[in-house]
């Protein structure tokens, strides 16, 4: 691949000013910014909560709907899918699981147990079987829906509609039509751009802002010394080692070949805790855990707590929804570039069954792994996340298992190569936004991603720095994604009146013979019938 140099100075003025302003403000001033983070996170959740649990529920009837239509026939892009339809669905459930996994997986239902949604009391059995539920829920197919209907925009305006570029302006650009560009569209594709950057600022955040002291708490209980700031940041400079080697190498030689080898490796992580550990205790709740979450779907996704309002669908099920959405432009374009040859039906099906299937079987095992040391006393579980030492408690469920030490190490290893590969991806897509002209065959200058690589990780370790409380971190991808969800209702919009002039007035038959579904031979095309051009 070549490489260019030339960079946008605005974006990236803009970005450094922002983020060096971040920083200093939370490390001059940490009470005053948790303060300040504590109050946006509640006041924009308790504005906007209401609206995105109705958004995102409304997006998984749509993509069902649009599935089943006749619009679900239309391909994405013409020939043959460039992967198999294993490797498609393999790529689709790898895409489940990631750097943030690694910590949620281990904790994530303890936070429920001792605070449980739906009028559940804490402590109890009920309150067992409801955080498996919550887990599954929030990481299923809700999640996918939010992936999935950005996603689609994106592969049909690169696919069917030949569009050039895969930014986000250049899809709202495209959206727009051909209208004239003015000073006031330029300005504002500039500001959409603007909001891409700092939602990937938003979402990694988060995903750093979790995992880092995770792998710091692993890490300093192998060479038994007490976790720092400054192992905090060692990570993180390893981590920028790692992908800065692979970016010279190249991404499909690198990059690609670390997330592939780290994949199969948490999937062997988490098959040999399933044989090792309580089998059937995961078994039987996992299972308990998806009959609970599809039994009280519409109830767990339009839950709005009104009368006690304990804050559980703010903190928990709003903050999940809107931090997806911060993930969405790299969703959209991973989703774009391995479904080329498939059918909108196809791509839909594939997200919302493959990509919660990955999740399901990362949270299935090691969360309920982690829930039955707690039932057991093997390990406080519970008790240590409530006292704020969830890192610890990793440690000691890990120490549990036979051969614990190659246990750590390997979980050690896998929680680094998705850190990396995560920020890769991030600093690839920032780099490349903020490089004009990029044309095909061409990336950005690796050392370009560099600097997008360490200025990411710049925000969490001031947040780590400061000893930030989670509601602090969470604010990040809540700032954040609101705006990008005007963006992305946009996208939406434009997607379904695409779908309209192109294929409106064509039967599904019809569709079917232009995407190569059924033999034309086999469909008798009205002659009245004119179709638009796609």
């Amino acid at each position: 691949m070549k490489t260019t140099k030339k960079l946008d100075s605005f974006l990236l003025t803009t970005s450094l000013i922002t983020v060096g302003t971040i920083v200093i403000s939370l490390t001059m001033f940490p009470e005053a910014g948790k303060a300040g983070a504590n109050y946006l996170f509640n006041l924009l959740t308790a504005i906007f909560g209401t609206p995105v649990l109705l958004a995102v529920f409304g997006a998984v009837i749509f993509l069902v709907l649009l599935a089943f239509s006749k619009y679900g026939n239309i391909k994405l892009g013409e020939g043959t899918p460039d992967y198999s339809t294993f490797s498609w669905v393999a790529m689709m459930i790898c895409a489940g699981l990631g750097s943030a996994t690694v910590y949620w997986a281990f904790a994530e239902w303890a936070y429920y147990f001792n605070a449980p949604p739906l009028g559940v009391d804490a402590g109890t059995t009920a309150a067992y079987e409801i955080s498996t539920a919550y887990n599954l829920f929030h990481w299923g197919v809700s999640a996918w829906s939010t992936y999935c209907i950005a996603a689609l925009p994106v592969a049909y305006h690169f696919h069917v509609r030949k569009n050039p570029g895969l930014s986000l302006s250049a899809v709202c650009s495209a959206v727009r039509g051909k209208k004239e560009s003015t000073p006031l569209w330029r300005s504002t594709c500039r500001v959409i751009d603007t909001i891409f950057i700092f939602t990937c600022f938003g979402g990694l955040s988060i995903t750093l802002g979790v995992s880092v002291p995770m792998v710091a708490e692993i890490l300093a209980s192998i060479m038994g010394i007490q976790p720092s700031f400054g192992m905090n940041l060692s990570i993180i400079l390893l981590i920028s080692a790692v992908f800065s080697l692979s970016s010279y190498v190249g991404i499909s030689k690198g990059m690609a070949r670390i997330s592939s080898m780290n994949t199969y490796l948490a999937i062997g992580f988490c098959l040999a805790v399933f044989l090792i550990g309580p089998t059937l205790y995961i078994t039987k709740s996992t299972v308990n855990g998806l009959g609970t979450m599809f039994q009280n779907f519409i109830k767990m996704s339009l839950w709005t707590d009104p009368v006690d309002n304990g804050g559980f669908p703010e903190g928990w099920t709003i903050f999940y929804w809107l931090y997806w959405i911060t993930y969405t432009p790299f969703v959209g374009l991973f989703v774009t570039k391995v479904s080329k040859g498939r059918t909108i039906r196809a791509v839909i099906s594939n997200m919302l069954v493959s990509g919660s299937a990955g999740c399901f079987f990362f949270f299935g095992i090691i969360g309920n792994f982690s829930q039955h040391a707690n039932i057991t006393n093997a390990v406080d579980v519970a008790g240590l996340v409530a006292a704020g030492q969830g890192n610890p408690a990793i440690v000691q469920l890990l120490n549990t298992l036979p051969m614990s030490t190659i246990f750590i190490i390997l979980f050690a290893a896998i929680s680094i190569l998705f850190l990396a590969t995560t920020l890769d991806s991030a600093a690839f897509t920032m780099a490349a936004t903020v490089t004009p002209g990029l044309k095909a065959g061409e990336d950005p200058s690796p050392m370009h991603r560099l600097f997008w690589c360490i200025l990411l990780a710049a925000v969490p370790l001031a947040m780590l720095f400061i000893n930030a409380p989670l509601n602090t971190i969470k604010t990040c991808a809540i700032v954040t994604s609101i705006p990008l969800t005007f963006i992305l209702f946009y996208m939406v919009y434009g997607f379904i009146n695409w779908l309209k002039t192109d294929y409106g007035l064509q039967t599904a038959e019809q569709i079917m013979q232009e995407s190569d579904i059924i033999p034309k031979d086999d469909v008798a095309i009205p002659a009245a019938t004119v179709a638009t051009e796609s």
